[in-house]
């Protein structure tokens, strides 16, 4: 059978590494999608509901695994429901390859039925991205793709009109230069460390060891580094703060660490921000510049891969240019051992109190469930190595303050993007990477409901994902994001009826259970996860338990205050939850 442009895209991505597609075929990638059937038995496409779904899911597997995330959506719309999927992993630094179509050549430009000219619309997203119009372009563009994704961590992006995937690979209807050699090994753009300069560790040693009140803030870009940044938080007596995204860099329950910073965040992290001299940023440009050091306070020391993303939120004394495991490994000799630990201390002894009060808020007696008690829960019963996602939204309140990273814990959302709806597909797409390990799905209601089709996908695939689903019946972080403007909700709250997720997902086949009563949840959360396939557990909890951030400011204060003069519909609930929340605090 003479070998199509199809068969030779497939084949390539398997000898790239590629082993999973996913995604959704339609008549405008007809010729890929037969590439994919005859190499079937190397490469597995797990076929979706939603392409948005597709492009969450190769997202998911790429920030796991570290590998290259592949998706295929077909011409016109099915290309378009890939982007958002697209953006996260972009503004994430995931390495993900999408394949569209596109139509025939000889009809582009006649305004045929379904023609978006993906290339334009891919211009912004896509670190490389080009419409292939010559079967001798494959395997050039392949390799270069794929390139390109892994060594910049972004997106690439090929799109085939129909008349080209099917072609045969010989095929020259012009002239060209061919492409090189296959790959060899993909390591050399998915692992490659860059030593930091003895000039650049030298000035950031003088800058680190000047300082008297140092805080590190740590991202997911110091991942891999969780040793060396103990280690020299140890030295500098520095408490460290976590991005959202790099909560897995160190265990919650390690002494040195104040947890997240922003909305999510805690009260020591921000008291710590607002006191310190010295900032040592390592993998991340916290993109929330209201909460780190005002302008002229503290010098700032920042290690990143990416030159361009240093200095963007604080000018950066000592910018160092290099892989943050490197960076700090060859940093520490040079650093001075702080021994006067009063700083630290004292912030240590701010977080020994907001844990407690943390932990009040997991209040069992509490009727309607409180979301606290729901994600402490799960955290209690969770595996050492479970991978908890999380969709935008209160969740991620939730998760931020009460999913504990320790062990091999790791936790995902969209970070940068902050999207609703990846926790679901990040499950499965991780699940498929980590068949031996647990993965957990922390979902809402309103994220959980724009891609519940691929729960069906999981019982199709026979993913052993667990779904929980905090149910509030409301968009609640823009529930308060309203009143935090000083506005009265307006409709972010459901009508009758509400959802039972469980129901349905009980017709897909799964283990489910349905939760109105506290006293029920903790032994369906254990049968869930004990549980050797999926399982999905529909929590109903109190929905006007307020994510509040972790120091109110006194135009946050005001704001609140306005709105319920203004008539906040459900005041007396969330007035009474509010309250309930601060005794509990108060008798912790």
């Amino acid at each position: 059978m003479e070998e199509i442009v199809g068969e030779a895209v497939a084949r390539r991505l398997v000898e790239w590494g590629v082993d999973t597609v996913f995604g959704l075929p339609g008549d405008g990638i007809n010729g890929l999608m037969e590439g994919f059937r005859r190499q079937a038995d190397k490469v597995r496409f797990v076929l979706v509901h939603h392409e948005e779904a597709a492009a969450f899911m190769a997202t998911g597997y790429a920030k796991a695994t570290g590998r290259l995330g592949v998706c295929v959506a077909t011409s016109g719309p099915g290309a378009i429901h890939l982007l958002n999927g697209l953006y996260d992993a972009k503004l994430d630094h995931a390495p993900v390859l999408a394949l569209t179509g596109m139509q025939e050549t000889s009809v582009l430009g006649s305004h045929y039925q379904q023609e978006v000219h993906l290339d334009r619309l891919y211009e912004d997203v896509a670190g490389y991205n080009l419409m292939v119009t010559n079967p001798q372009q494959v395997p050039g563009v392949v390799d270069l793709a794929v390139r390109n994704a892994l060594a910049k961590h972004t997106v690439a992006h090929l799109t085939f009109p129909t008349d080209v995937q099917v072609a045969p690979v010989s095929e020259d209807p012009y002239r060209h230069i061919g492409p090189g050699g296959p790959p060899h090994s993909t390591a050399a753009y998915v692992e490659r460390p860059m030593p930091a300069s003895e000039a650049e560790l030298d000035r950031a040693a003088e800058v680190l060891n000047a300082g008297k009140k140092v805080a590190m803030l740590v991202g997911i870009g110091a991942r891999d580094a969780r040793q060396e940044v103990l280690a020299v938080a140890d030295a500098l007596g520095a408490p460290i703060v976590k991005s959202l995204s790099g909560k897995c860099v160190v265990p919650d329950d390690h002494p040195l660490t104040t947890g997240g910073l922003g909305l999510l965040g805690t009260r020591p992290s921000e008291e710590l921000m607002e006191e310190c001299d010295t900032i040592f940023m390592v993998g991340t440009c916290f993109p929330y510049s209201k909460h780190l050091p005002s302008p002229g306070q503290a010098r700032t020391v920042q290690v990143d891969r990416d030159p361009t993303l240093i200095g963007i939120r604080l000018p950066a004394d000592a910018p160092v240019t290099a892989d943050a495991k490197l960076a700090l490994g060859a940093l520490l000799p040079k650093l001075t051992r702080v021994t006067d630990r009063s700083f630290l201390e004292k912030h240590q002894r701010g977080m020994q109190q907001w844990r407690s009060n943390m932990s009040a808020l997991q209040d069992a007696s509490r009727d309607p469930i409180a979301p606290q008690y729901l994600m402490g829960c799960v955290d209690r019963l969770a595996a050492d190595d479970a991978i908890l996602t999380c969709d935008s939204g209160t969740i991620a309140t939730w998760a931020a303050r009460h999913w504990t990273i320790r062990g091999g814990r790791e936790f995902y959302l969209s970070g940068n993007l902050a999207t609703m709806a990846p926790g679901l597909p990040y499950a499965m797409a991780m699940q498929h990477a980590y068949p031996g390990r647990q993965v957990i799905a922390f979902v809402g209601d309103g994220g959980f409901a724009m891609l519940m089709a691929e729960f069906l996908t999981a019982v199709r695939h026979e993913l052993p994902v667990k779904v929980i689903i905090n149910n509030n019946n409301a968009y609640g972080q823009i529930l308060w994001e309203q009143i935090v403007l000083g506005y009265p909700e307006y409709a972010v709250r459901h009508a009758e009826p509400e959802a039972d997720f469980s129901s349905w997902a009980r017709g897909c086949g799964a283990h489910t259970a349905k939760i109105t009563k506290p006293g029920e949840l903790e032994p369906a959360i254990r049968a869930a996860l004990a549980h050797p396939g999926p399982a999905l557990v529909d929590v109903d909890v109190n929905p006007n338990e307020p994510p509040m951030p972790g120091k109110v400011t006194y135009d946050q204060a005001k704001h609140f205050t306005e709105a319920f003069l203004r008539g906040q519909p459900h005041k007396v609930a969330t007035m009474t939850t509010v309250a309930r929340d601060k005794i509990s605090e108060l008798f912790s």
